[in-house]
């Protein structure tokens, strides 16, 4: 019986049993093609990632990232994770991952790790108010619209940012799934219309991620989208260069996620705890 080593990390925390969980196989050469999906299902986290050797020396490693129901090109708490987990194993402070949208320089230090993506923001399209809020399970007058009304980005991973009008509003959310299929069916892109809503205070924000369709009910950190919403404000008339962004508080696992923008793109930082490690067996 084979098998292979894997680490979990809990992400964007400086805390055990906050954040959001990864698994992360450090050598997954031996694993079957095949069966990566499976083994993702079965630690039934939002993200796994598994690590190969780079395609181009000069960087530090491939990495392929799954969700419960498909792989993704990019996403950022696996970023943070696999990162602080190579690193942890000794890879160096600086490393060059090279991920579905093109290698990404990631740096460790004493306070966490960042990472900083080039990809260039993608607006995919403005999905009605009224499909958002009945996707939300709210009143469309839930959604604030004088910043900006609702939008699906991307930075290579889409999702539909959604400004609600204050923090009792970001509580209620509770997803219709019958709605968010008909936003995946009207808006196909990557995820099947996961939201990131959120509330703003300058450059304060509480976030929520809901991904139903893809086996995330909700997700207590979000990288990708964090990314996303800091590219899409800072193109915005007085938009805020930098974010830190509050997740997961209302899940009980409270993440902390800094975004800032750049000449350069957008730069993601956060901590990360290693909790367990383990061998799955084949």
């Amino acid at each position: 019986m084979s098998g292979a080593e894997y680490l979990v990390y809990d992400v964007f925390t400086a805390t055990a049993f906050g954040g959001n969980q990864l698994a992360v196989f450090p050598d997954a050469r031996d694993l079957p093609e095949d069966r990566l999906q499976a083994i993702t299902r079965e630690f039934n986290f939002s993200e796994v990632t598994f690590v190969y050797p780079p395609q181009d020396p000069a960087h530090t490693a491939r990495v392929r990232i799954f969700t419960p129901t498909r792989e993704v090109p990019f996403a950022g708490h696996p970023t943070i994770g696999t990162a602080i987990a190579l690193h942890d194993l000794g890879r160096g402070s600086d490393l060059v991952l090279e991920l579905g949208v093109g290698p990404i320089p990631c740096h460790v230090g004493e306070t966490g790790a960042s990472f900083t993506t080039p990809v260039p923001l993608e607006v995919i399209a403005q999905p009605a108010p009224s499909l958002v809020a009945e996707a939300l399970g709210l009143p469309v007058a839930a959604i604030r619209t004088d910043r900006h009304a609702p939008v699906q980005a991307s930075l290579g991973l889409a999702f539909v940012l959604v400004e609600l009008v204050d923090r009792a509003a970001l509580a209620a959310a509770q997803p219709g799934i019958e709605a968010c299929r008909r936003g995946a069916a009207l808006h196909p892109a990557g995820l099947d219309f996961a939201i990131f809503a959120y509330v703003r205070n300058g450059q304060a924000v509480e976030a929520r991620m809901f991904a139903p369709l893809d086996n995330m009910p909700e997700d207590p950190a979000t990288g990708s989208a964090s990314a996303t919403l800091g590219a899409f404000l800072a193109q915005l008339p007085d938009g805020p260069p930098r974010l830190a962004i509050s997740q997961g508080v209302d899940m009980g696992r409270p993440s902390q996620i800094g975004v800032s923008g750049g000449a350069g793109g957008v730069t993601v930082t956060g901590q990360a705890v290693k909790t367990m490690a383990g061998r799955l067996f084949l």
